[in-house]
């Protein structure tokens, strides 16, 4: 049995009902594919659904969806769902030659960047729930003959086609675009943040993958592949598909000419007739960004288009804006650290806390007086981090800096 919703076997189907929170009527969307995801072992399932509710309220994932990012992450991110494979499954496009990951790490927070990420996650899995439904009608779409048809919305041609998919759609299709990788996406810090971003999909959208399907492959592909191997999952690497030189013939097997831009070997194309699907919407000036001196802007949340993203202009960086705005400097050396307690009189109160560094090896935490706990890793050294956190009991605070290969203190419980 594949272990998705309808397909389960007896004892499948058992184990889910046993794992809390995945009954009809408190189910989550990846519910199924978490216990699934461990081989419907039910104490590794129940642990592996405890840390992902916890991650959920962490990112605010409930919300995310109404989020909007900064603006720098909406023009230069570059990526975007497009069309739909023959099953009904969403394609997400991650275009490699414009990603200038340097440049937005340098503009932005890491955990704003993977806050980014995490929203296209729940935005793949809202067009999954909506592909799922089992309404005959009518949706945006591409006509027969790949361009956008006669619907018209805020200046932009919406085409329609007849939905009857009748079908549980629970997964996607990533098409990873390397032409143009080079030793500037080989950047240590880029590689750490892709690295914990794989980690975070592994444990909370483990089920989500249906293909990977890589294109223009070049010779530093092997080197890039073998530096974020280790964390993904053998069944992750097996979705991994590399059809070479003749990607354009191969792609079509996957996802049908109509729903695929020319640029990839269809005949999906914009109402101009750009091949590369860069659909904007035309809004007022003022509505959400910079845009591109017509006033257009990517819409939020996207419509069907692609980002090729593009190098980010250096006026976005932040990392030389507020260094001078701090009002304390300290010093900690190789070995040592820096605690700073807080006396948290009643359960409710926000801590807030912002900084920046000057090397790269400085660990970071924020702990409850009771057990060590995780630690995390910042690169306060290219743009300042900050955020808050509600504690929810009365105690002592500590928040904790130290050299990375220094342990943290015993006596303490990450919060």
């Amino acid at each position: 049995m594949s272990g998705q919703e309808g397909e389960l076997s007896p004892s499948q189907e058992r184990t889910l009902a046993q794992t809390p929170g995945t009954g009809p009527q408190d189910s989550t969307t990846t519910d199924c594919p978490l216990v699934a995801a461990r081989s419907f072992d039910l104490e590794k399932s129940n642990d592996m659904l405890r840390k992902h509710v916890k991650f959920r309220k962490q990112q605010d994932l409930h919300n995310i969806l109404a989020w909007q990012p900064s603006e720098v992450v909406r023009l230069y991110n570059a990526n975007g769902i497009c069309g739909h494979d023959s099953e009904g499954s969403p394609v997400w496009y991650r275009i490699i030659r414009g990603l200038d990951l340097r440049g937005l790490l340098l503009s932005v927070s890491r955990q704003e960047l993977l806050r980014a990420e995490f929203q296209s996650c729940e935005l793949l899995l809202q067009e999954c729930e909506q592909q799922s439904q089992e309404c005959p009608g009518l949706r945006p779409g591409p006509t027969s003959g790949g361009v956008w048809g006669p619907l018209t919305l805020m200046g932009v041609s919406l085409p329609i086609i007849p939905l009857h998919l009748g079908k549980k759609v629970e997964k996607i299709i990533a098409v990873f675009d390397f032409e143009g990788l080079s030793q500037r996406h080989l950047w240590k810090p880029g590689v750490e943040f892709a690295q914990e971003f794989l980690t975070a999909l592994e444990a909370n959208y483990p089920e989500m993958l249906k293909n990977i399907i890589v294109v223009r492959a070049s010779k530093l592909f092997p080197v890039a592949f073998n530096l974020i191997k280790p964390y993904i999952t053998e069944e992750m690497r097996r979705k991994v598909v590399i059809p070479g030189d003749n990607w354009k013939q191969e792609l079509p097997k996957f996802i049908s000419p109509d729903q695929l831009p020319v640029e990839f070997g269809g005949i999906m194309a914009d109402p101009d007739g750009n091949p590369k699907c860069l659909t904007k919407v035309q809004v007022p000036r003022g509505w959400g960004g910079r845009g591109d001196g017509h006033g257009l802007v990517p819409t939020h949340p996207p419509s069907p288009r692609i980002n090729y993203g593009g190098k980010v202009p250096r006026s976005y960086y932040l990392c030389n804006q507020v260094r001078v705005q701090y009002e304390h400097q300290v010093t900690v050396g190789r070995g040592s650290s820096l605690q700073v307690e807080n006396e948290i009189l009643f359960p409710g109160c926000v801590l807030r806390w912002q900084f920046s560094s000057d090397e790269a090896d400085i660990g970071f935490g924020v702990f409850l007086k009771t057990k060590t706990g995780e630690r995390q890793r910042h690169n306060t050294h290219l743009v300042p981090e900050g955020g808050s956190l509600t504690c929810l009991q009365a105690g002592v605070c500590k928040i904790y800096w130290v050299h990375w290969s220094h342990f943290p203190p015993h006596g303490g419980e990450m919060i």
